[in-house]
């Protein structure tokens, strides 16, 4: 089977390249001031530049952003995440304002979580489950926390999705068969700090999503 992998919170022009080289189709810029995975403009726009030179999808990931900031953002990036507490009313705005592909993070801790994602049905294109943050965090994303991936094994939702979360090289496999996710998002688990990515680890993230692909 195919597995489309997303190599989120990319700040260098090497993270991009090794996304490229392993096969990603995605690399996440993220706009989000509280994260330590934040690119300015000037930096995003290069960064996308070069992904799309390599044949990769530019995804801006945002946190309950204002429509001054999408402004700003949209025309830079392909996709457009929406990682915060935005209602299917304003995913739908912001679809028919910035005409962009959209990505909404669903926030999960228990198997009840799942169904606020039907409401998303004709406004975005993927769902992201992502593990509900811990209480006091700062950001929603990137913890590197999984949650119970065995909630979505029999999952009936007409919308693409994604499965995120702690997710790294050495677990990629049990998280994928026992998830049937065929769409992976990772950020700190091909990083050696919050917001530093290791190109081995993009490297081991790819190939061992690769390895699936090949039924090892």
């Amino acid at each position: 089977m195919a597995l489309e992998v997303k190599i989120c919170g990319v700040r260098t022009p090497a993270a991009v390249e090794a996304a490229a080289a392993g096969g990603a189709r995605f690399v996440g810029l993220v706009f989000y001031a509280r994260s330590p995975r934040r690119v300015d403009l000037a930096t995003a726009r290069g960064l996308a530049d070069l992904a799309r030179a390599r044949g990769l999808v530019p995804v801006g990931v945002h946190v309950d952003a204002d429509d001054a900031l999408l402004a700003a953002t949209a025309p830079i990036v392909d996709w457009l995440q929406l990682h915060g507490a935005e209602s299917p009313a304003r995913a739908a705005a912001i679809r028919a304002r910035f005409d962009k592909p959209l990505i909404k993070a669903i926030a999960v801790a228990g198997k009840a979580d799942l169904a606020a994602a039907a409401a998303y049905d004709g406004i975005v294109e993927r769902i992201l489950f992502d593990t509900r943050p811990p209480p006091g965090a700062t950001r929603p994303g990137g913890h590197g926390v999984a949650f119970d991936w065995s909630l979505l094994a029999d999952l009936a939702l007409e919308i693409p999705w994604m499965l995120s979360g702690g997710l790294d090289a050495a677990c990629l496999a049990e998280a994928v068969a026992t998830s049937g996710a065929w769409a992976v998002d990772v950020s700190s688990g091909v990083e050696t700090a919050p917001g530093e990515k290791n190109l081995d680890l993009i490297r081991a993230f790819l190939e061992a999503a690769r390895a699936i692909e090949r039924g090892e």
